[in-house]
């Protein structure tokens, strides 16, 4: 399973080509968050088009299956985020959230912002905005 971080899912809205592409050649099950969901509708609602790039993020969220926090995933932000603190590498929740989830999916978050979620354990990622497919 891949879960799509903000940064993907935006792109993919901006037609960017390549992330279009890997989307489309991927076989294996393609979900995104309720957090990533809600992040799309605040750039949207603060967009210079808010009607038009609303109506653009619901159909590309009917797109994707949304997963969201349950205890599991919690716990484990809860675990994440005292560590990451205890380090002094603080994240902002909605991206420890995302790590979470994915984490407690077995699943491979797929961000342009590999360098950035690095320091979470065991996140396995995979970066479709600057690597070459």
């Amino acid at each position: 399973m891949r879960v799509l971080d903000t940064d993907v899912c935006v792109e993919i809205l901006r037609g960017n080509e390549g992330v279009v592409a890997r989307r489309r050649q991927l076989h294996g099950e393609v979900v995104s968050t309720w957090i990533t969901a809600a992040e799309l509708c605040y750039g949207a609602a603060k967009s210079r088009a808010p009607a038009a790039n609303t109506a653009l993020v619901r159909e590309f969220l009917t797109t994707v299956r949304l997963v969201g926090i349950d205890l599991p995933a919690a716990e484990r932000f809860g675990e994440l985020k005292s560590t990451l603190e205890g380090k002094g590498q603080r994240l902002a929740d909605a991206d420890l959230l995302i790590a979470s989830i994915t984490l407690v999916h077995g699943a491979r978050l797929v961000t342009g912002n590999v360098r950035h979620y690095e320091r979470i354990a065991g996140l396995a990622t995979e970066d479709w905005i600057r690597a070459r497919p």
